[in-house]
């Protein structure tokens, strides 16, 4: 499949959102937050360096804006990264993301290319273990799982370039009643603990012994494994390969040598969109999403402690 480049943007926004043709999304323009005792002077804090150079649909001006916008209130500074990965730009940050970063944003089906060069994954490798620097690796279900699978497997997580899926088709929640959503140095924040997130499809990975897992995806989930990306959509056909989702995360993090990781196989949960001609709520504006908010907070603060 090829398409010129807007076609293609216009796709990439159908693709993350997983809903029928014309269902676009934008940024919720009343998104509401409150963050009571920010953790750094307004503009003072570290630097949060977000990707914006490997084909990242999801922008901090468009659909990531509210992932800035919560930062940002909490003191830190952002900033996009659009050139090639360098340590030189990287021992500036003290966070580097990277959000659905894709190989080619005209051809979504398989095979699925590297879109981080084996040198720019050695560099982000160097900065994380021997300098102390933080990434947070947000993607999606194919392509964009496997568009970054070599970066996360240089940190030891087996990405799976599918898309994971409830059995049951319920809104997909995450939560310490349910036994998926574990204790962990993200959640258990002392006064700030985290007992549920949403998700909206995405993702699953293998991760490392060392990682610790934030949520599971098990035995309710299965991950499918289509070749062609126009077979994500519902109903899956039952020719689509597909494997369980027993002992797959879809969240987890990792102290890295000097530094650490965050890894979640799920774009949505940190952004604030209204969606299709109903708009509805899709990311921290979800009623469902009540502590995502301070959820995005425990992960870049916990990325930000092991610097």
């Amino acid at each position: 499949m090829t398409c010129s480049r807007f076609q293609a943007l216009f796709w990439i926004e159908l693709l993350f959102s997983c809903t029928p043709l014309f269902a676009q999304s934008v940024a919720d323009p009343d998104f509401r937050f409150e963050i009571m005792n920010p953790r750094y002077i307004e503009g003072r804090g570290p630097l949060v360096l977000y990707d914006e150079g490997h084909n990242n649909p999801l922008s901090i001006k468009g659909q990531y804006a509210a992932f800035a916008h919560v930062l940002e209130a909490d003191g830190y500074r952002m900033a996009t990264q659009r050139e090639t990965i360098t340590m030189e730009t990287l021992l500036n940050a003290r966070v580097f993301v990277t959000v659905n970063a894709l190989y080619d944003l005209e051809n979504w089906n398989l095979p699925t290319g590297n879109v981080y060069t084996d040198e720019e994954v050695e560099i982000l490798y160097d900065w994380v273990y021997q300098h102390g620097g933080a990434l947070f690796l947000v993607t999606d279900h194919m392509p964009s799982a496997g568009s970054v699978s070599n970066l996360a497997a240089r940190f030891g997580f087996n990405l799976v370039n599918g898309s994971a899926q409830r059995k049951d088709g319920q809104p997909e929640i995450f939560s310490r009643a349910r036994g998926n959503l574990t204790a962990n140095p993200i959640t258990d924040v002392k006064g700030f603990e985290i007992d549920s997130i949403r998700c909206w499809g995405g993702a699953g990975f293998f991760p490392p012994p060392e990682a610790i897992i934030v949520s599971a995806l098990g035995e309710d989930y299965e991950i499918f494994l289509p070749s062609d990306v126009s077979e994500i959509y519902h109903p899956i056909a039952a020719s689509v390969p597909k494997i369980t989702g027993m002992g797959l995360a879809n969240g987890a993090i990792l102290q890295c040598g000097r530094g650490s990781v965050c890894l979640f196989a799920d774009g949505a949960p940190f952004t604030a969109q209204l969606q299709g001609i109903k708009s509805n709520k899709r990311g921290m504006n979800h009623p469902d999403a009540a502590q995502h908010v301070q959820f995005l907070l425990n992960i870049i603060h916990w990325l930000d402690a092991q610097h």
